[in-house]
């Protein structure tokens, strides 16, 4: 066994009784002793409780039939640390709310705990998971594994840089503007932001923007964690319609020829860096050559002034309903949200929820190959490389908002797929010339999981990234 080992081999070695759960645990923890005082990944670690779990994993693996047995029995996932874990905090990544052990889980650990994965710990995030870089007053600065002087995105960045340094194989991630992908992009992972309500949640606030999901190294670990994720919750408002099969029966699955629409373009009209721009053009040559139709033309996207209006009016709520919360412990620029939220009336928040359903409505309609539409939009996942730590806070004095609008050219492609539900995937199909990973997004009309799976299952073999990880040591 490596460190970057996928999830599901991990798994199969531990099937194969090749290597004990406490064995890969401890392995992965010694990493975490290696790298994490550079890195700062890990806002909470229990290796007295993770161990327990490992042992309870071995016990089940000698006594049960390896047929019964869950698909990651024994695999360690750590947390992002804005979901629910019972019996740890949960800090949001803020000075402002309370060190308050949690009285149950999440619905999607309780999923993990249901497939065999062991708990590790808990990874950074951005106070509340509102900015695109991992860095906050409460837990400090998250650092790139591939260059850390660079961010490794957000709001899941403590995720992907555990993940693309070998400290875990796989990581839980999660939220509302782009915070599965833009992590993916910025440590050369694969991540899947699944269809909106496809993923359990006790309750959904930001109308039902917010998804959990995983970063991951390999496309079938994203399929085979996805059916872990996506079980049907009946106590819910809304739910995704089922899959018509397992997701981890599309890995390898011929996708057929696809109609691809690419672009450079954005909703926001922010302009790209060179390394996005030949990330994506790299992405068209390969789909032409795999016999995909593409077609080289950007959609018709929403008005941006209008999507923004509607946004940001929804996001400003993004802190309300966490237990024991104090404003005035808030770092500024998401004071400065909340502020802007009590200022809001009922009618203005309503209005912003409908029209971005009618903004919606708009970009979907351009996803039905039968009615002159595509079956996949490719864009690049950011439109600049990871930048630099730090910089997200660049004229905060003057103005407390400026780390949204520092944050907005590593959201502007993801963004919007949130708010409409779709689901899409970023890909490490490309690395810049200054060798930092440059991530390529794949938007699939509402609940068509199975047709990212697919290409990207596709792409993958096509394009292999597997050897490809940052040489990093204490």
């Amino acid at each position: 066994m490596t460190r970057f080992d996928s999830a599901l081999d991990v798994a199969a070695a531990i099937r194969a009784k090749e290597v004990s759960p406490l064995e890969v645990l401890d392995h992965y923890l010694a990493r975490v002793d290696e790298l994490d005082p550079q890195l700062n990944a890990f806002s909470l670690r229990d290796d007295e409780r993770a161990r327990a779990e490992a042992k309870a994993a071995a016990d089940r693996l000698a006594g049960t039939s390896v047929d019964e047995l869950p698909p990651f029995l024994g695999v360690p996932i750590p947390i992002k640390d804005l979901n629910a874990v019972a019996g740890w905090p949960t800090s949001y990544g803020s000075m402002a709310v309370p060190d308050t052990p949690e009285e149950r889980d999440d619905p999607v650990v309780e999923r993990f705990r249901e497939a065999g994965f062991v708990l590790m710990g808990k990874t950074t995030t951005p106070e509340f998971g509102t900015i695109s870089m991992t860095e906050s007053e409460r837990h400090g600065r998250t650092r790139n594994p591939w260059n850390t002087v660079h961010t490794p995105g957000g709001s899941s960045g403590g995720a992907g840089a555990a993940v693309a340094a070998g400290m875990a194989p796989i990581a839980h991630a999660s939220y509302g503007g782009g915070s599965i992908r833009i992590p993916a992009s910025c440590n050369g992972l694969v991540g899947l932001k699944p269809s909106r309500n496809r993923i359990p949640n006790r309750a959904q606030k930001m109308v039902a923007a917010s998804t959990s999901g995983v970063v991951t190294r390999t496309v079938a670990d994203s399929a085979v964690a996805l059916d872990v994720m996506s079980v049907l919750d009946r106590g819910a408002w809304n739910v995704a319609p089922p899959p018509e099969r397992p997701y981890r029966e599309e890995v390898g699955a011929a996708p057929g020829r696809l109609r691809i629409r690419i672009s450079e373009s954005n909703a926001l009209g922010i302009p790209i860096d060179a390394a996005c721009s030949a990330a994506v053009r790299r992405a068209a040559d390969l789909l032409a050559d795999l016999g995909h139709e593409v077609i080289d033309e950007p959609p018709a996207w929403p008005d941006p002034s209008q999507f923004l209006s509607g946004f940001l009016t929804i996001w400003s709520t993004i802190a309300a309903g966490i237990p024991g919360l104090d404003p005035e412990k808030m770092e500024p620029h998401n004071k400065a949200n909340w502020d802007a939220a009590q200022a809001t009336s009922s009618i203005a928040f309503t209005e912003a929820e409908l029209l971005l359903q009618e903004l919606s409505r708009e970009l979907i309609a351009q996803f039905d190959p039968e009615a002159g539409g595509v079956d996949v939009l490719v864009t690049p996942t950011m439109a600049v490389e990871p930048p630099k730590v730090g910089s997200i806070w660049e004229g905060m004095d003057e103005e407390p908002g400026a780390p949204l609008v520092n944050a907005t050219p590593m959201a502007a492609y993801t963004a919007m797929f949130n708010v409409t539900g779709q689901p899409a995937i970023s890909l490490p199909l490309h690395v810049s010339d200054s060798g930092l990973p440059v991530g390529v997004q794949f938007a699939a009309g509402p609940w068509q999981e199975a047709t990212l799976i697919r290409l990207a299952s596709q792409l993958e073999n096509a394009a292999p990234w597997a050897d490809r990880w940052p040489n990093i040591t204490a």
